[in-house]
Formats: structure tokens, C-alpha cells, sequence
């Protein structure tokens, strides 16, 4: 004879968004996280630090005022961010995005390219 065990009983509504808060907030978290660590890495904001370090010896002076200042920028992003999906779509914030990053790229790209031969006939000028 076959067991009966009681129908089991789905999560309540407010269950089940706690739940998927927690995970939600987790994978934010972590790709925040994840994501700001390796853009910074290298960043002439890391090498800024590392020079004030060096040249002032107060590497935890330098950690608190660094870490102040990009706690700073950071809020100002969340801050127009937060602005910004309140009046534009998801998919276009998005592409907004995107095609200011290809923008910037290419315009920081052009002004290296600018400075390349002047820097280069500079140093032949001089030998």
C-alpha cells in the first residue's frame, strides 16, 4: 500500500519575495561588487594611490581619503542612475550606456592618437 503524505504547501506570496530578495540582493551585491573591483584595478585612480602613498608615507591616511572619494563618486552614480530609471526604460538605459562607453572610447582613443606624433617627433627633435 501506497504512503499518503500531505500535499505540501506552496510558500506563501511574502515567503517566496524575501526569498527572492535575498538572492536578488546577493547577485547584485557580488556583480557590483565584482565588476567595480576589476575596472579600478589599474585605474589611474589606483596608480594615484599608490604614488600618494609612497610620497606622503601615510598609506592609511591615503586608504581612508581614497576610499572616501570613491565612495563619493559612487554615490553619485547610484544617485543619477537611480533618477535615470525612473524616466527611461530598462533597455534603453542600457544602450544609452553602451553607446556612451563606445563614445568616450573613441573620443579618448583620437585624442592618444593626437598626441602620439607630438610625442614622438619631441623626442626625435631632441637627439
Amino acid at each position: 500500500m501506497a504512503e499518503e503524505h500531505p500535499p505540501e504547501v506552496p510558500p506563501s506570496i511574502g515567503e517566496r519575495s524575501s526569498e527572492a530578495a535575498a538572492a536578488g540582493w546577493g547577485a547584485v551585491f557580488l556583480s557590483t561588487a565584482t565588476t567595480v573591483f576589476l575596472a579600478e584595478l589599474g585605474d589611474k585612480t589606483q596608480l594615484a594611490a599608490l604614488l600618494l602613498s609612497a610620497q606622503s608615507g601615510e598609506p592609511v591616511v591615503v586608504f581612508v581619503g581614497a576610499s572616501l572619494a570613491l565612495i563619493s563618486s559612487s554615490l553619485v552614480g547610484v544617485v543619477l542612475g537611480r533618477w535615470l530609471a525612473r524616466l527611461l526604460a530598462p533597455e534603453l538605459l542600457e544602450r544609452l550606456a553602451g553607446i556612451l562607453m563606445v563614445v568616450l572610447g573613441l573620443w579618448l582613443g583620437r585624442q592618444a592618437m593626437l598626441t602620439l606624433p607630438l610625442f614622438s617627433s619631441g623626442l626625435s627633435g631632441g637627439a
